[in-house]
């Protein structure tokens, strides 16, 4: 059988960033790479076949109830395809098998991923996945299957008008201990942009009022939203993903941030053209209350 002759049936890529890592692309990039065929003996082949896919997919389910004994689950589901590209590597023009002796046998490929693709993503209820698959046909045998995925990055022009526009904010808040009421602390931010980029410093201009009985310590945090959209209904999941703390602030007392430094973390940049995923980050500056 053809899968006791084969040592090696593999898609490689170029360009990959490093070894462990999957090949990194953007829209209108060109795709190069080969199927790789390593056989231990002759085998008799129909076909060696290439299948270049990508899609945004969203799953979720909901539990409801209506009544005290009755309860249902709701599925939400959709899916984006923004890839699909299919090459045959290896087939007779009549329809006859090719018999490959045995040794090592490459197939090229090379193709262009279309403009402004989505960027990869893997969340809590969807992915954004791009992927090249290969399989291999003999008569009277299973077809031998075999995937590789690789990453694809859309960048952010951050020199736009409207991302380079400053960005401010005040946030009051009453402080509550128990069911004491310790005063109101009052919060006044503003960054000089709003578009950045990973490995950027945002320097953050801040003046904290403790009107409290306590001291408290202001922190600030970049906050990533992920939301999930199927049949009109949608699904959030947000978490923190870089943390700055202040200094402490006596009660009755002001602290003012004269651009204090949160370093961005190594993200994946927003996602606002896709139907059903949207990948945002906001900034914010709060009191511990």
């Amino acid at each position: 059988m053809i899968f006791e002759k084969v040592k090696r049936f593999a898609v490689e890529l170029a360009g990959a960033v490093d070894e462990d890592g999957p090949p990194v692309f953007g829209g209108g990039d060109a795709v190069s790479g080969k199927v790789l065929l390593e056989l231990l003996a002759d085998a008799r082949v129909e076909s060696v076949k290439l299948h270049a896919g990508g899609y945004a997919k969203v799953h979720w389910t909901e539990s409801r109830s209506a009544g005290s004994s009755t309860a249902y689950t709701q599925n939400y589901s959709d899916e984006v395809e923004y890839l699909s590209l299919r090459e045959t590597l290896l087939q007779a023009d009549d329809g006859s098998l090719t018999v490959l002796p045995a040794g090592r046998h490459e197939f090229p490929f090379t193709f262009q991923l279309p403009e402004n693709l989505v960027t990869s993503f893997e969340g809590k209820h969807g992915c954004v996945r791009y992927w090249i698959k290969a399989k291999l046909h003999r008569p009277w045998s299973t077809v031998k299957k075999t995937k590789k995925e690789f990453t694809v990055i859309e960048p952010i022009d951050i020199n736009t008008p409207d991302l380079l526009a400053p960005q401010a904010g005040t946030k009051e808040k009453m402080a509550h201990a128990w069911y004491c009421n310790l005063g109101q602390i009052s919060v006044t931010a503003k960054i000089d942009r709003k578009g950045y980029t990973p490995g950027e410093v945002i320097p953050i201009f801040a003046e904290i009022d403790n009107c409290t009985s306590r001291t408290v310590v202001p922190k600030a945090a970049i906050i990533q939203s992920q939301t999930f959209i199927a049949r009109g209904t949608l699904k959030q999941k947000k978490c923190v993903v870089a943390t700055l703390a202040g200094d402490a602030v006596p009660a009755g007392k002001r602290e003012t941030w004269h651009g204090r430094a949160l370093k961005i973390p190594p993200l994946g940049p927003s996602i606002m053209q896709c139907r059903i995923i949207r990948v945002e980050y906001a900034l914010k500056v709060k009191p511990p209350y």
